[in-house]
């Protein structure tokens, strides 16, 4: 199991988790019935996906240890195992959290320090 897990979270709901202590749920997670995670290989991929062109969003890493029981590893895009959450994400786990800059053609930028912090470049 992986030590550290992602989240890719606009900056609002990085400060109402602040104020409450649990991350909401996207819109998506919603939607999909779970909180969706990436590894460390899997964030750029994430991004490029399903967050191209969004400003303001934040790389969130959690402890994996510190979110509780209901984590599951299912296989989605290109047959990988992804972590999926069931259920409350607790700011608790949060390590670190680093903005994620975008460039002129809407790519996310992974700042190389940031790159650092997650194990290497990606």
């Amino acid at each position: 199991m992986n030590d550290t897990l992602y989240k890719i979270a606009d900056v609002s709901a990085l400060a109402k988790a602040e104020a409450s202590g649990v991350l909401e749920a996207s819109a998506d997670d919603v939607r999909d019935g779970f909180i969706h995670l990436s590894t460390a290989g899997q964030v750029q991929g994430t991004l490029d996906k399903h967050f191209a062109g969004e400003e303001n969003l934040m790389l969130l890493a959690f402890n994996a240890g510190g979110i509780g029981e209901d984590l599951r590893w299912e296989k989605s895009r290109g047959g990988q195992a992804f972590p999926h959450l069931y259920g409350e994400l607790p700011l608790s786990a949060l390590e670190w959290s680093e903005p994620l800059p975008i460039s002129a053609d809407g790519r996310h930028v992974i700042p190389e320090a940031v790159l650092a912090k997650m194990g290497g470049p990606r």
